[in-house]
């Protein structure tokens, strides 16, 4: 394994908070994008809070496209992915869930 290999891998469940939109790169890669919210309760420093977050998945490729087809706003998801800069240019551009699977829970 390359030195410059690093672990990035997210799990995270939530709803589709809008129908993903589906376009084509010029390589010929279909990409969609939509965003996932999610809301659970978690234990941190022996305390219990609520966490809430939203974040844009991007998935590409023809393998993940029968999922996303599959999705509509207010379905439950659990996405494994990793995560990315939205913009390769700006160190402080948001971060978004590159999926690699999609699991509807619904």
């Amino acid at each position: 394994m390359s030195r410059a290999v690093r672990e990035n891998q997210l799990v995270l469940t939530g709803t589709v908070t809008r129908k993903p939109a589906t376009r084509t790169s010029p390589a010929g890669i279909p990409i969609s994008r939509f965003g996932l919210e999610h809301q659970s309760r978690q234990v941190e420093a022996g305390g219990e809070r609520s966490v809430q977050c939203w974040i844009r998945v991007v998935a590409s490729g023809a393998a993940l496209q029968d999922s996303v087809r599959q999705l509509g706003q207010g379905d439950r998801v659990r996405i494994t992915g990793f995560l990315a800069r939205r913009s390769h240019r700006d160190p402080e551009a948001q971060l978004e869930l590159h999926a690699q699977h999609i699991e509807h829970l619904d």
